[in-house]
């Protein structure tokens, strides 16, 4: 079997039975189930959700995004070997911990296998949650041009590059575009302040406007739990984006909950600590994929100007990358998943089939 046979590329086309279009993200794929399997699937397993809570089955792919594109290698690479097992394991690490801690349920009910979870709806607040604890990637750029205030929080001017920031930032944008909102552009992932939020809380989603200070606070207490169990591996937690949600229990509890992923490669940058004493950045997450293309590229403007969309989509879909930089991903997403769970990540020789018959055979979702 070839490498790229091993890559889990496409996993919006699994015969999992439906009540609708599967919802294809830039990682995952998720597949809303049928009332009578999401009622059936609650009793079944006793799941501590509402009985008529819609569940879906979302399904990781080793599709490697970045600048908002998706990229692929030579000979039919079509995204990086354990990716995808990586990506969850360290969600699923950091998730169990937060509960373990006190500090707020995931959307996960369920995981049947290292690339699939079974998941309850929730309501999304409609909110990226960034915590900043270095100046690095784009608010560095900013600030190198002379930008001083991010999201209403005004920053020193005498900040150097990759520094340890005077406290942990919020620097929220918006997930999704949102109209009619005084001084927030009507734009994906557009930098707001608290102040905005606080005027719009029922548009951003919130129950209540005291639901700010909790996102607020179990943003900040997951990156310290994340941030804490990273140094006891010498490795830096940088910054990370958060994403929360609502649910309803069982007893009909509503709560606030964690979404998406948390603390991974994708959604976070992590430092080597040793590297870092000694003056030097080396990335154990995405943001070394980011600086590959940059320098890989002749014009690097095309990477970082939205204003370039087209060219940048043209550049991703004619651009077969060298496997080598396929497999230095790999290695990086890899190493440090097996870091942070402590156990050797096992990859599928073959995961479709491996995610067909175990949600055919032990619960019943295959057509």
């Amino acid at each position: 079997m070839s490498l790229a046979d091993k890559v889990l590329a496409v996993n919006n086309d699994l015969p999992i039975r439906t009540d609708g279009p599967v919802h294809s993200g830039k990682v995952r794929s998720v597949y809303w189930l049928t009332a009578d399997d999401s009622r059936r699937l609650i009793t079944e397993r006793g799941y501590d959700v509402a009985a008529d809570a819609p569940l879906a089955i979302m399904v990781i792919s080793d599709r490697i995004s970045a600048f908002d594109c998706i990229w692929h290698g030579e000979g039919g690479m079509n995204g990086v070997p354990g990716k995808g097992a990586a990506l969850n394991a360290i969600s699923n690490h950091w998730f169990k911990l937060f509960r373990e801690q006190g500090l707020a349920d995931s959307h996960i009910l369920e995981i049947p296998h290292p690339f699939v979870w079974i998941v309850q709806k929730a309501k999304p607040v409609m909110i990226e949650a960034i915590c900043r604890q270095y100046i690095t990637g784009s608010m560095w750029r900013a600030y190198s041009k002379g930008e001083r205030e991010f999201c209403g929080i005004q920053l020193p001017d005498d900040l150097q590059k990759d520094q340890k920031l005077p406290e942990l930032l919020i620097t929220p944008s918006t997930k999704g575009i949102l109209q009619g909102l005084p001084g927030v552009p009507e734009a994906d992932d557009v930098n707001i302040t608290r102040a905005d939020i606080e005027n719009n809380y029922q548009a951003f989603n919130f129950t209540g406007i005291e639901d700010i200070d909790r996102y607020e606070t179990l943003l900040k207490e997951g990156f310290d739990v994340i941030s804490d169990e990273l140094a006891k591996l010498d490795q830096i937690f940088v910054d990370t984006k958060f994403e929360f949600g609502y649910v309803t229990d069982k007893a009909g509890n509503q709560k606030l909950i964690y979404m998406d992923e948390v603390g991974t490669p994708d959604s976070s940058r992590i430092w080597d600590g040793p590297s870092y004493r000694d003056g030097q950045v080396v990335e154990n997450s995405k943001e070394s994929f980011r600086q590959l293309l940059l320098n890989h590229f002749p014009d690097p403007d095309i990477l970082l100007n939205k204003d370039r969309m087209g060219e940048r989509e043209a550049l991703a879909r004619d651009n077969a990358l060298p496997e080598s930089v396929l497999m230095d991903v790999s290695a990086t997403y890899v190493s440090i998943a097996e870091k942070i769970t402590g156990e050797k990540l096992n990859l599928s020789e073959n995961p479709k089939a491996e995610i067909i018959e175990i949600l055919d055979k032990q619960y019943g979702l295959i057509e």
